[in-house]
């Protein structure tokens, strides 16, 4: 059985789905960073086989700013150079697309509720996205965006954020969430009220443009979990 490491980075984003299969079919460990004390350590890499960084309204740009993103940005480096499969959502992805040499840019708009996403060739060929659709729904609630670190690889796009998914050797990330349900998005408006009406929707809106692709995201991120179970 695999043993894999859930990194949470903030109180209200869990990573759902993700999870919930992972408790199911692994031997799942599940860290809530943001509450490590100053002196405690994350665990030895040697205790896992897979990892999955989840996300943060904290911007990637920010980690020199808060203790527990200081500490787990040096750990992340760790899991990068042990060849171990990594999975970043979302602020996680970006946090890793940094240490592989990219950037964090602000998205040329923020993106929340329903969007679709499209398969690279590269994508299509990918193992992390074996047996799905050229083209998915997703959720989105983000505003920065990573680029492709270099001599990685452009898996998916979008719009308006052209950059959805990246690959570079043992590490994936991606920006967009397959893991929510319409319960989880509604979690997130209650932390987040405002962030809508930034681009004109409402809370009834997003939560259900959530609804409509729950049935589909739900099939899919329990493929893409499948999936990255696979890599070695």
């Amino acid at each position: 059985m695999e043993k894999v490491l859930i990194i949470q980075n903030d109180p209200p984003e869990t990573l759902g789905l993700y999870e919930e299969y992972l408790r199911e079919n692994t031997d799942l460990t599940l860290i809530h960073a943001y509450k490590m004390g100053q002196h405690e350590e994350f665990l030895p890499l040697e205790q896992f086989s897979h990892f999955i960084i989840g996300p943060t309204p904290i911007s990637a740009n920010d980690v020199q700013n808060h203790e527990f993103l200081r500490k787990e940005w040096n750990y992340l480096q760790e899991i990068i150079d042990s060849g171990k499969p990594c999975l970043g959502v979302c602020c996680g992805g970006q946090m890793l697309a940094r240490l592989l040499g990219g950037k964090v840019l602000k998205s040329p708009s923020k993106e929340i509720g329903r969007y679709t996403v499209s398969l690279t060739e590269q994508g299509l060929s990918d193992s992390l996205y074996q047996g799905f659709p050229e083209e998915f729904p997703v959720f989105h609630w983000h505003s920065d965006m990573f680029t492709v670190p270099p001599d990685g690889s452009l898996l998916a796009t979008g719009y308006p954020c052209p950059i959805q998914s990246f690959r570079k050797g043992n590490v994936w990330g991606v920006i967009f969430h397959l893991e929510i349900t319409s319960r989880d998005a509604e979690r997130w408006a209650d932390a987040y009220p405002e962030e809508p009406k930034a681009i004109g929707k409402t809370r009834e809106q997003v939560l259900s443009e959530c609804m409509e692709a729950e049935s589909e995201m739900k099939n899919l991120a329990e493929k893409l979990m499948q999936n990255f179970l696979k890599q070695k």
